[in-house]
């Protein structure tokens, strides 16, 4: 995305895209990418996030850069409208006092 979005349109978060969390494990330039995008969102008082993240090794590399947001197959798999909407509905909770 061009950086100018960032001045021109409000922006509540910076995503870093999936190819670039691929590329973690490749290359030490992707990893100062990352770094700098990181950077870039936290003195625009921005949020940032991390798509693609499968693996705990990425997320480790991530969280070291400074994301602290993650979305992909680590954090959860792709589920129906109904599996979503089973999240949210109260559970039943028994309490076994002793």
């Amino acid at each position: 995305s061009s950086l100018s979005l960032l001045h021109r349109f409000r922006v509540d978060k910076i995503k870093i895209d999936r190819s670039f969390v691929n590329g973690l494990n490749e290359s030490d330039e992707i990893d100062a990418l990352v770094s700098a995008i990181v950077e870039l969102a936290r003195s625009f008082r921005l949020g940032v996030i991390a798509e693609g993240v499968e693996t705990e090794e990425q997320r480790r590399r991530l969280t070291r850069s400074g994301c602290t947001e993650f979305q992909g197959f680590l954090t959860g798999r792709p589920m129906t409208a109904a599996e979503a909407a089973a999240l949210f509905e109260p559970q039943d909770v028994v309490l076994k006092l002793a």
